[in-house]
């Protein structure tokens, strides 16, 4: 699929692998719209990017998505590509007080049922171009969860499978086509808590695999050593686990 010259829509796009996205994508004549809950966060971006605009929006406000659909449906409804790149993550083991519901109710908020009522909400504009693609960003962790980051897991996991239906879908009729990112641990600020600062590859490696994936109809982009865990899981499911939760 062609990446340039496209209106492209990233959720979570004012730091972390998102911003490093638009960085890329903006530099190869894309127009860009950022998405985020933060209004500093986001004026901070987009002074230092390129043919990039930002919408402050809570993606977990049923009133918030509503009015950003309208907004992006009114003022650009060339959109084309849609990058569902927004996460939450808590860290913690399953425990009598984990807190793990009210964390896990949280976590699928924004990781999954945000996604999927974005990702409804933009199809009627999406199907409209002659090309256009959406991009779910999942992780390692949708194929063997670690038990430092359980719910987490499981949100990347059902949005795994919610993005093969969903192609699956789209492909019968439409031009869109679906890609899925799944990066290995990454140093950012979203995870510092988890070690990332000292064990994550640099965003910018994610953000160009994500581009090269999209350039050659990719569909699954496993960046770094997601690519061999993938393979060691379904050779070695109980072995890729405990490798998973060493330590």
């Amino acid at each position: 699929m062609n990446i340039t010259n496209k209106t492209v829509l990233i959720t979570g796009g004012g730091s972390g692998i998102g911003f490093e996205i638009a960085k890329l994508l903006s530099a190869r004549g894309n127009k860009i719209i950022i998405i985020g809950r933060t209004e500093s966060k986001l004026n901070a971006a987009v002074k230092s990017l390129s043919n990039t605009i930002a919408i402050r929006c809570d993606i977990n406000s049923k009133s918030d998505v509503k009015d950003l659909i309208a907004q992006v449906s009114e003022k650009h409804p060339e959109l084309s590509v849609l990058i569902n790149n927004a996460g939450r993550a808590f860290a913690y083991t399953h425990a009598e007080s984990a807190g793990a519901f009210e964390k896990s109710t949280a976590e699928f908020a924004t990781n999954y049922f945000s996604l999927v009522r974005l990702t409804e909400g933009f199809l009627s504009i999406l199907k409209k171009q002659p090309e256009a693609a959406i991009v779910n960003v999942t992780s390692i962790v949708a194929f063997s969860p670690t038990a430092k980051l359980p719910s987490y897991s499981d949100s990347k996991a059902a949005v795994h499978s919610y993005t093969l239906s969903l192609r699956h879908t789209l492909a019968k009729d439409t031009s869109i086509k679906v890609f899925e990112l799944m990066p290995p641990l990454v140093n950012t600020e979203f995870s510092k808590e988890i070690g990332g600062e000292e064990n994550g590859i640099p965003p910018i490696e994610v953000a160009q695999g994500l581009i090269d994936g999209i350039e050659k109809d990719d569909f699954e982009i496993k960046i770094g050593q997601t690519a061999d865990f993938r393979k060691f899981y379904l050779s070695a499911p109980a072995e890729a686990f405990e490798m998973m939760n060493q330590g």
